[in-house]
Parts: structure tokens; C-alpha cells; sequence
């Protein structure tokens, strides 16, 4: 059985930094992401990496301020926030797919974890 847990949301201030874990177990995938919903709006992608670390793709908001990254033998999927926004608050998804990184945007991943939220105040 897949699962995807995520860890490490909260409140920080305009400009401030977190960082977001995701553990998964259950079977290997290609590729590992991370997806937004900001209240009142649909999810959307954020990043995404091969499993080994490599191919990240980012959405154009977070390019520059986010990072994206994998340890395989931890299976844990780190997502680094700087320089955060407000318009960064809410819910931040990790999920996992068997297509590539290339195929990430536009694409409804397969696995999916319960969500952590985010916070960014003025």
C-alpha cells in the first residue's frame, strides 16, 4: 500500500523560510512532486523531482525560491520555501507518479499525501 506523508508546514512571516518533508513507502515511483491549493482555488503544481534527485521542474512562481530535492535511501522528498509570499498560504500536497518529470505539469498524479498547511503573514 502506498502512503505519502508529509511534515513541516506552520506560520512564518513574508519573507521567511520552511521546509517540507514527505515520506513515502509502499512501492518506488519515477517521479516525486509537490502541489498547492490556495484557499478558494484549485491545486496546482509546484515542483517535482526524479526519484534519485534529478530533472527537477518547477512552476514559474516558486522558480528561484523553492527547491526541490529527494533521498532515495531515506525516500523522503524535501521541498526548501524561500522567501515566501502571502500568496504561498495553503494546503502543500507531495505526490507520486510513474511518469517523468517532463510530464508533471498538467498531469493528475496517481498517489497522493493528506496535505500540510502553510501559512504566510504580513
Amino acid at each position: 500500500q502506498v502512503q505519502l506523508v508529509e511534515s513541516g508546514g506552520g506560520s512564518v512571516q513574508v519573507g521567511g523560510s520552511l521546509r517540507l518533508s514527505c515520506v513515502d513507502s509502499g512501492r518506488p515511483f519515477t517521479s516525486y512532486g509537490w502541489f498547492h491549493q490556495a484557499p478558494g482555488k484549485e491545486r496546482e503544481f509546484v515542483a517535482v523531482v526524479r526519484w534519485n534527485g534529478d530533472d527537477a521542474v518547477y512552476a514559474d512562481s516558486v522558480k528561484g525560491r523553492f527547491t526541490i530535492s529527494r533521498d532515495n535511501a531515506k525516500s523522503t522528498m524535501l521541498l526548501q520555501m524561500n522567501s515566501l509570499k502571502p500568496e504561498d498560504t495553503g494546503m502543500y500536497y507531495c505526490a507520486a507518479d510513474p511518469a517523468p518529470t517532463r510530464n508533471w505539469k498538467g498531469l493528475e498524479p496517481r498517489y497522493w499525501g493528506q496535505g500540510t498547511q502553510v501559512t504566510v503573514s504580513s
